[in-house]
Formats: C-alpha cells, structure tokens, sequence
C-alpha cells in the first residue's frame, strides 16, 4: 500500500511539473498532418487490444504547433482508454474543420459519458470522476489540456450524457 501511494505521488509531481511547463513554450508553426499525427499519438499509448482510434475522412494538414497539439490528444486519446467501461469495444472518432483562424477538433469516444452536472468540473485541477483507486491519474490531464488550448487563444467544451459517451471539442490556432 505505500509503494501505491509513492506512486501516486510521483505521478502528482510529475503532473504539476507538466502543467507549470504547458504553454511556457511556444513550437515553431509546421504543416501537420492530423491523421499522421493521431497514429503517431496512438502508437505511443499502447492501446488494449480491440480499442480502435480512427481519424474523420478529409482531416486537413494545418500550419500549427505540433508538439503541445500532440500533448492535447495524447491526453485526451488517454482518458477515452483509461476511462472506458468496455476497452475490447472501445472507440475514439477525431474529426478535425477549418473555423475561421483555428482548427476545431471533436474528439468523440462510446464510453460511459459524463453527467452534465460534471461537465464544467472535469477541467479542474486535481478533479476526478472516480476514486483514485479505481483508475490511475492525478487529476491533471484535462487540466493541462485546457491551458494548452486556452493559452494559444482556443476554447475547449465537452458535450456528453451518462451512457452516451464522450465529445470533448476545442479550437486550435492555425498560421496558414
């Protein structure tokens, strides 16, 4: 039990660190392919057998910056997994549009989905829909992601109900 709690609290450190470095940087704008980027993101996360992620037909390749976008749906990609009631089933659809000046992304899994009374909680720090032993985190995720995104000038939002899965939607500047 206390090598547990060692962990929990490194993975904490590790987080807070994370979020206090999100957005220090800013990453020389790139064409960025979102369907190359979303296989390279979900390579990195060794997804349960069965747990499939695909990006929408006509993703465009934005000038943006690669490197915290990849953060975003690493992040985001993670939560759907580490979230979901039925992993061998699991599923994540990300769909990617040009709205004015920014990329609006909806990353939509067929989870379990969130009451909308949590909705606005879900991007504060240290905040988790299930207890801590139930599923490993530190509450930070979404909270990074939500700085990320906000930082560069973009906006973030979840549309879901319970049993219905999850869209978490937000914009992303673009240059080109």
């Amino acid at each position: 039990k206390l090598y547990v709690r060692i962990r929990r609290m490194e993975l904490l450190l590790d987080d807070l660190l994370a979020y206090s470095r999100a957005g220090r940087y800013r990453h020389q704008p790139e064409p960025v392919d979102i369907a190359e980027l979303v296989r390279d993101v979900t390579e990195l996360l060794s997804l349960p057998k069965g747990f499939d992620v695909n990006v929408a037909v006509h993703a465009p390749t934005p000038v943006i910056e690669r490197v915290p976008l990849e953060t975003v749906l690493r992040n985001l990609i993670g939560n759907a997994v580490k979230h979901h009631h039925d992993p061998v089933h699991g599923c994540v659809l990300i769909s990617a549009r040009p709205v004015e000046s920014f990329i609006q992304f909806a990353v939509a899994d067929n989870g379990p989905g969130i009451e909308p009374a949590f909705h606005d909680r879900i991007f504060d720090i240290f905040q988790t829909l299930r207890p801590r032993d139930q599923v490993e985190g530190s509450g930070m995720g979404l909270t990074i992601v939500k700085k990320l995104v906000e930082i560069r000038g973009g906006s973030i939002w979840v549309e879901s109900d319970l049993g219905q899965g999850t869209t978490i939607h937000f914009t992303w500047p673009r240059v080109d």
